[in-house]
């Protein structure tokens, strides 16, 4: 991408721009602008200003010197490398959607990797905002349980299929262990607290056969997705264990039928 010349951005997104990356509370420090710019060739023309108006300052004079945006790009996989945020994913995952609404509007996205790769090009902010998040918006429109939103909200922000999937069938186990203050994992952990003998937790009154196989039914179902995802997503990695949009939704479905389930547990 260095040889491609980018877009100049319109006034209003490079100002959104520069207000995620210079935000007063989690953007970048004073120092860390300065030394970026210098690293970026972009000259520091209103170091006195605020974080954001002095990017704005800065990224403006040399937009409209140059008549393109590359410096700024340049600046912008600076400020986002990711051993920047070691300790910090969130904020990594935070402040990169922001910055990729806007990258969008010219057709750039910033990778996890922290890579410039080339898009579709955004001509609505609603454009932008869908892409970013249309994995949470699907999921939103199945009515999924909160619980998967709460466990793996910054993956599914990022559309992170192979993290959101792994946080999600960890939820499961987090919730059977508030459920019966158990402390094991895995098969252990769905087999004692669904025990036909002394269960500990109870979705009916396991009166009949319909009840005792319905409640078992839903032991071997957590089961089943502790085997399928959580333990070949924990001993693979990720780019070995590929996970498509669709399959993530299904998958995080069925995640989202069992909290259903315990909601109603006895």
């Amino acid at each position: 991408m260095a040889s491609i010349k980018h877009p100049v951005f319109e006034a209003h997104i490079l100002e959104g721009l520069c207000r995620t990356i210079g935000d007063t509370a989690d953007g970048l420090t004073g120092t860390e602008i300065g030394q970026i710019l210098l690293n970026s060739n972009i000259p520091d023309i209103d170091p006195q200003n605020t974080k954001w108006r002095r990017l704005y300052s800065a990224f403006a004079e040399w937009q409209n010197q140059h008549q393109c945006s590359n410096h700024i790009l340049r600046f912008v996989q600076d400020a986002l490398q990711p051993v920047r945020y070691i300790g910090k994913e969130e904020v990594f995952h935070n402040r990169r959607l922001e910055v990729n609404k806007r990258l969008s509007f010219i057709g750039t996205e910033l990778t996890e990797e922290g890579k410039f790769r080339l898009v579709a090009k955004a001509t609505t902010i609603a454009d932008a905002e869908q892409r970013a998040s249309r994995l949470k918006h699907k999921l939103e429109n199945r009515n999924v349980h909160t619980a998967v939103f709460e466990y793996c909200k910054a993956e599914l922000l990022f559309e992170n299929y192979f993290h959101s999937v792994f946080e999600a069938t960890k939820s499961v186990a987090d919730r059977l262990r508030k459920l019966t203050g158990l402390y094991a994992d895995g098969n252990a952990l769905v087999e004692t607290a669904f025990s036909t003998t002394n269960p500990l937790i109870k979705i009916n009154n396991l009166l009949t056969d319909t009840d005792r196989s319905e409640h078992i039914g839903l032991c071997n179902l957590i089961k089943g997705v502790f085997g399928l995802i959580r333990n070949p997503t924990a001993h693979q990695p990720k780019i070995k264990f590929e996970i498509t949009e669709e399959e993530a939704l299904d998958i995080l479905n069925t995640i989202s039928y069992i909290h259903k389930r315990l909601d109603k547990a006895l």
